[in-house]
């Protein structure tokens, strides 16, 4: 029995000092020993696809919500809806909104309609809409003043 515990101890300490130089001796680094980074789907390098934001994810960052500003879905060509009212829910990412559709950058209807599909993840924000190309060239009030003044 006592040679068993004697023997046991020195497997431990071989395995022991062989570990040790085997960590100073490794090329890798600490991490990669670990067991989740042989895992291939946590690794790092593995590269990570842009999530696609709904119409709400879109909206948040212009101002005002996005209301005067255009958006169309990712896969429509030449057809947007400038956005005219949004219910947003108490998330902020879900909601309900209304829009003149534009067809070519010529409004196609009069009457704000329902916008279909606003939780799908496939909207973009049109960048050359109407409503920018007024806050880039505005008309400042003082300067149409001095030009009915001038009349």
């Amino acid at each position: 029995m006592a040679s068993r515990s004697i023997a046991s101890i020195g497997s431990s300490w071989k395995q022991l000092s062989f570990n040790i130089t085997r960590r100073t001796l490794s090329t890798s680094s600490p991490a990669s020993a670990s067991p989740s980074a042989s895992n291939p789907s946590t690794s790092v390098s593995k590269s990570k696809r842009k999530k696609k934001k709904n119409l709400f994810e879109v909206a948040q960052f212009l101002p005002n919500w996005g209301i005067g500003y255009q958006m169309a879905k990712t896969h429509w060509s030449g057809v947007a809806y400038q956005i005219t009212k949004i219910n947003l829910y108490k998330d902020g990412r879900h909601g309900k909104a209304w829009g003149i559709v534009h067809k070519d950058g010529i409004a196609a209807a009069d009457a704000p309609k329902k916008i279909s599909g606003v939780h799908k993840r496939c909207w973009k924000y049109i960048p050359n809409s109407n409503k920018t190309q007024q806050i880039i060239t505005p008309q400042s009030q003082s300067e149409t003043q001095v030009q009915n003044q001038a009349t």
